[in-house]
Formats: structure tokens, C-alpha cells, sequence
């Protein structure tokens, strides 16, 4: 079955790739873990344990292989680049602090 799912740290398209991924499942292009809360559909970022499963033992390495039975991968993980916000908040700085 065709995924739209793209590797959450590179954007590399998945779609080579069996679902469900394995625990050990890197991604063919930079080598980042698969099976990583970064690239599940439960990732929140603004939430404490950045998990929306309650009462989930926390991952503290978000970016690394873990274990999580509640595992989805979701298309859209991949935010590439940087954000207008970022941006601008990175110039502030640079005025306050120099470069």
C-alpha cells in the first residue's frame, strides 16, 4: 500500500517502504531512526511529555528508536527549513548580541 510519508529530519520520501516500520527502520537518506516519536501522529510538541497518549511512560529521546506500542507514523512530520517566526526571532537576537 502507497504512503505519503516523508522522513521527519531529511524529507525524504518513504513511500519505498513497508508500513508498519520496523523498530530498526532508518531512513535511506540521512540514517534517522523511523520507529521515533518525531515522525508519530501522537508527537505533540506543546504537550509535557510532547505524547497525547495519556499516562504513557515518557521517551525522553524523541528523535531515537523506542519500544511505544502506540507507534503511528503520520505524513506532515517533516517541518523543512526554518519558519518566518524563527527567523525573525534569530535577527532580534543577532541585534541585541551581535553575531
Amino acid at each position: 500500500m502507497a504512503h505519503d510519508i516523508q522522513c521527519w529530519k531529511c524529507g525524504a520520501s518513504l513511500a519505498a517502504l513497508a508500513l508498519p516500520f520496523g523498530r530498526q527502520e532508518r531512513c535511506r537518506s540521512c540514517g534517522a531512526d523511523l520507529h521515533a516519536c518525531r515522525l508519530c501522529r501522537h508527537h505533540v510538541p506543546r504537550l509535557p511529555a510532547q505524547c497525547d497518549v495519556p499516562d504513557i511512560e515518557e521517551v525522553r529521546a524523541k528523535d531515537r528508536a523506542n519500544f511505544c506500542d502506540h507507534y503511528t507514523p503520520v505524513a506532515g512530520a517533516w517541518r523543512g527549513g526554518t519558519s518566518a517566526a524563527a527567523d525573525a526571532a534569530r535577527a532580534e537576537l543577532e541585534k541585541l548580541f551581535g553575531k
